[in-house]
């Protein structure tokens, strides 16, 4: 049965909240009196369907149950996790906090979307002090994995770890920090550049356009896969930190930055700022900017799993869970009835993948079915290990057929028919699905090499008993439809 997560409040973080839940098989529960909040929700969640699975190289888990509710204690009674998202007014937060415990489950963890308080004055008079702790995500909280969790001494260690359990478990990375401080740690960071851009401005030193282009064409890109001193560790050089600091550390003495004197928010600071930023994007809606957004950022993070750094290898993490869960595992012994093509690729198109024409681009099918062909390898024991010890498959021809089209955000699946499997060669016919809808199929020819030699060879013995054991299970599938053609003038 699925877990229930129970959102309080489904403005833009709550609505990203309930799509992170909900697209990583929770049932989610709203409780927002908000005449608009299924409308926004609605939008928030389309957002995320055609993006967040992208992130992810196998398919996640079922989505679970939307459910919008008009009574509190309706919502939050049988949830493990609740999150309040409501306005940052500690008056409103204490009245949430006290409904909320008033009708939920003891076990049920309460975290807090704050930026700005500290959870001892969250706990303030609660019925169960320890229940609640802050858990402050990043917009959009669908895509950024972190959470600041921040805890007090009446928070048990019980309570801390199923927390952290709960958000790595929907792909998210808890940054618990024991010792609470106004603004947590991240957004302190932010208030900090906030506070220059803004006098930046005033000054007339640069726009609000030139700001951000110093952020996205500079350090905001080095920082978003190697933070703040692993950036500055690589620019001591060789000489490591210790150089870094001995340069620049007498810089910090230098009157560069205002960072102590904010300038006042006078109604001309705000129409100066307003109309830059208006310049700068006001020729696009807010949903466009916020696709925009969404697509570079699957683009970066989806870069970075290539290289299983930074956000990049937790998410390669999180798919080995689901890796498994979705049977995309195991070898020939272990993956149970041979007698139908194979599964051996399930997952989303990513934004990536789209072209000019909106759907996925040609290459791309390539690559879907050269993925299926090294899942196959590895069912047949041509594994990581087994090329390592000097043998793989060398793919020889490649003949695709594209019957239909797929979409960022839609599901395929791959299924593999075994043609030939014999001596030194492989002949796989792959057929691609959208739901029930045939859209391609990938016929490859391989053949087995030595990596020494570079030369064919017979594969090991264990190779050759798999494929025997696939190509007997498959006896009676037939030739595939389409294999073995060519392309063909038009009559």
């Amino acid at each position: 049965m699925a877990q229930v997560a129970a959102i309080v409040g489904g403005g833009v973080i709550g609505g990203g909240w309930a799509a992170r839940f909900l697209l990583n098989g929770w049932d989610v529960r709203v409780f927002d009196p908000d005449p608009e909040a299924e409308r926004k929700i609605g939008e928030v969640l389309a957002n995320a369907r055609r993006s967040l699975p992208g992130l992810s190289d196998v398919p996640l888990p079922s989505e679970g149950r939307l459910s919008l509710h008009s009574d509190l204690s309706e919502a939050v009674r049988g949830a493990s996790w609740i999150q309040e998202s409501v306005p940052e007014r500690l008056d409103i937060k204490h009245k949430v906090f006290a409904s909320i415990q008033a009708a939920c489950d003891a076990g049920a963890v309460i975290g807090s979307s704050t930026s700005g308080f500290k959870p001892s004055e969250l706990q303030e008079g609660a019925a169960d002090p320890g229940q609640i702790m802050v858990a402050h995500p990043f917009n959009p909280v669908y895509l950024l994995p972190l959470i600041e969790l921040v805890t007090t001494p009446a928070n048990e260690a019980a309570r801390i770890a199923q927390a952290k359990a709960v958000i790595q478990g929907v792909g998210m990375y808890p940054l618990h920090i024991r010792k609470e401080i106004d603004a947590h740690v991240a957004d302190r960071f932010l208030e900090a550049v906030w506070r220059e851009a803004l006098w930046l401005v005033k000054d007339g030193i640069a726009t609000t356009e030139e700001i951000d282009n110093a952020i996205r064409y500079g350090f905001g890109i080095r920082w978003a896969q190697m933070g703040l001193f692993e950036t500055y560790r690589v620019a001591g050089g060789e000489a490591g930190m210790k150089h870094f600091m001995a340069q620049f550390g007498p810089a910090l003495k230098w009157p560069w930055t205002r960072l102590m004197d904010v300038p006042d928010f006078t109604d001309e600071l705000v129409d100066l700022i307003a109309g830059q930023s208006d310049e700068q994007s006001g020729a696009r809606s807010i949903r466009e900017l916020e696709r925009i957004r969404d697509n570079n950022l699957v683009s970066m993070m989806r870069a970075l799993k290539a290289q299983d750094w930074g956000a990049g290898a937790l998410l390669n993490a999180h798919d080995s869970g689901l890796r498994q869960e979705a049977g995309l595992s195991g070898t020939v012994d272990t993956i149970g009835d041979l007698s139908q093509p194979l599964l051996t690729l399930d997952r989303a198109v990513p934004l990536d993948w789209s072209d000019y024409n909106g759907h996925m681009t040609e290459s791309r099918y390539l690559d879907a079915f050269a993925q299926s062909t090294d899942r196959f390898m590895e069912i047949i024991g041509c594994d990581a290990d087994y090329i390592a010890s000097g043998g793989s498959y060398f793919t020889a021809e490649t003949h695709i057929r594209h019957l239909d089209e797929a979409l960022a955000g839609d599901r395929i699946a791959v299924r593999t028919q075994l043609i030939l499997g014999q001596g030194k060669k492989l002949h796989l016919f792959h057929r691609m699905y959208r739901g029930d809808t045939l859209i391609a199929t990938g016929e490859h020819f391989l053949l087995h090499v030595d990596l020494k030699t570079r030369r064919p060879t017979p594969p090991s013995d264990k190779i050759e008993a798999a494929m025997a054991r696939i190509a007997k299970a498959q006896s009676a599938l037939g030739y595939p439809e389409g294999a073995g053609a060519a392309i063909r003038a038009p009559q």
